[in-house]
């Protein structure tokens, strides 16, 4: 019997039947808590690159935001928060609760360095920066709880972003620049900012404008040319083709001036364009040209051999002004509108990818009485005397309508109906607002001896012509992100 009870109790000592329990139980919860983790930790990792991407946008929004004419601190942290994640913000997301951005405008040397001074945006910053948190709860970490390990019921996270205010190139352009070359800006512009003729101060913002742009690529050396924004010169009332050279040789002289003639209405299979030769009418008085530039490089001198330049009034030599006003016809742009609008399509089309733009400066107040025979008088569709303001505002949209971006400079434009002669209530300065692509577009001289305040463009007030055709050269341009930490 004795034998039998030691037998039993050694079976019994060695039975080991049971004893994985309680390591199975432990390994449940580091299982758990291993999932929990991976699950809670990669759900935080999306969560964490939606943030980021939330605070790219936000930052390139403040940079946008800092290059407009009426930027302000409080305009710019409004771009931000309505591109950010928080509430009421474009990029609001459901995995972002709580979410908080701190934006901080700086003027950095590393911008400085880009060609973007703290000057070009009215609050002296070139630069933002722009923070943002937000707390992720977690669900299976939290819920070790059970098993009695506590775990964090939430993880902070926390994206920075910094950009540099718009003013690094992005696409090529193809730039039409339209100069009202009529009597009327032939007057006397006694404001502080021009001192001078009319055609003498819109000349002075074009030469703005080509020492903004980019005439070649950045690969570029300073003694080739890769085109990267190129420029063509158009003008009305049109000129005869083979006196165009008037305006764009040393010295110059006024060209002939024949009657209007009526450019084909272009369409979205538009290709090509041929500038008439001879004795014809043209609108253009130079092709598109990358070489305005001394030293290939935005920001430089212009080259005054250049005829883009010696056209925009550029060269100091004796009697070699540049565009001036050879009289004959009045007002009529929507001809020249169509003209740039085809030749612009053409180019664009020989190089892939580029982005065009139109830019018409004028006092708007078309009211001609030369035209070529073929023009209607009462239909009021283009080509006719009727409507001519109108005529203008239809080709004008219908360019931006081909993706042509254009951006008017009201000159002098009245708001009397009375300029607009030929049509029925609509008066000059609405013309120059109408055609623009959009009110951002739209701009004027409100302070020049011809306008004194008439017509005034709400979203781009207080500018001179200088200051507006920097704007426009601005608008070319991007904002973008630069290393956070930046100096």
């Amino acid at each position: 019997m004795k034998d039998e009870k030691q037998s039993f109790l050694r079976k019994v000592l060695k039975n080991e039947n049971g004893q994985i329990l309680p390591w199975m139980a432990l390994l449940v919860i580091l299982f758990l808590g291993m999932a929990g983790l991976t699950l809670d930790l990669g759900h935080a990792y999306v969560c964490y690159r939606e943030l980021q991407a939330s605070t790219d946008a936000a930052a390139l929004a403040g940079g946008y935001a800092l290059s407009l004419s009426t930027a302000t601190t409080s305009s710019v942290d409004t771009a931000v928060s309505n591109a950010s994640s928080v509430t009421g913000g474009q990029n609001v997301n459901i995995n972002l609760p709580s979410a908080s951005e701190t934006p901080t405008l700086e003027c950095l040397t590393t911008v400085k360095d880009m060609g973007i001074p703290c000057s070009a945006s009215p609050t002296g910053d070139n630069a933002i920066q722009v923070v943002q948190s937000a707390v992720v709860p977690t669900y299976f970490i939290r819920g070790l709880a059970a098993f009695g390990v506590k775990g964090a019921s939430s993880i902070t996270l926390t994206t920075e972003s910094t950009a540099a205010m718009r003013g690094a190139t992005n696409s090529p352009y193809n730039v039409a620049i339209i100069i009202d070359t009529t009597a009327s800006m032939g007057d006397e512009d006694s404001d502080a900012a021009c001192g001078n003729t009319q055609i003498y101060c819109a000349l002075q913002g074009v030469q703005v404008l080509l020492k903004a742009l980019s005439p070649c690529t950045a690969a570029s050396e300073s003694g080739t040319c890769v085109g990267f924004d190129e420029v063509s010169l158009f003008t009305f009332p049109n000129i005869q083709a083979n006196d165009a050279a008037d305006d764009t040789t040393c010295p110059t002289k006024n060209p002939s001036v024949p009657s209007y003639y009526a450019p084909t209405v272009p369409t979205a299979s538009t290709t090509t364009w041929t500038d008439p030769t001879g004795s014809n009418p043209t609108y253009q008085v130079t092709g598109f040209i990358d070489n305005y530039s001394a030293t290939n490089q935005a920001g430089g001198s212009l080259n005054t051999s250049s005829s883009l330049a010696i056209a925009a009034g550029a060269s100091t030599v004796s009697k070699c002004t540049g565009l001036q006003t050879p009289g004959g016809d009045g007002t009529y742009y929507a001809g020249a509108i169509y003209a740039a609008t085809t030749a612009l399509l053409a180019e664009q089309n020989a190089r892939p990818g580029s982005q065009s733009a139109l830019i018409l400066l004028s006092d708007a107040a078309a009211n001609s009485s030369e035209f070529q025979s073929g023009f209607s008088t009462s239909s009021g569709t283009y080509p006719s005397k009727i409507d001519q303001c109108q005529q203008g505002v239809t080709a004008a949209q219908a360019a931006t309508k081909l993706g042509i971006t254009v951006y008017t400079v009201s000159y002098g434009a009245s708001n009397n109906a009375s300029d607009c002669s030929t049509d029925s209530g609509l008066t000059p300065c609405q013309a120059m607002s109408e055609m623009a692509s959009s009110a951002a577009d739209f701009y004027s001289d409100a302070n020049s001896t011809e306008n004194k305040g008439a017509c005034s463009s709400p979203d781009n007030p207080s500018l001179n012509l200088n200051q507006i055709f920097q704007q426009v050269a601005t608008s070319f341009t991007v904002s973008r992100l630069i290393p956070n930490g930046s100096t």
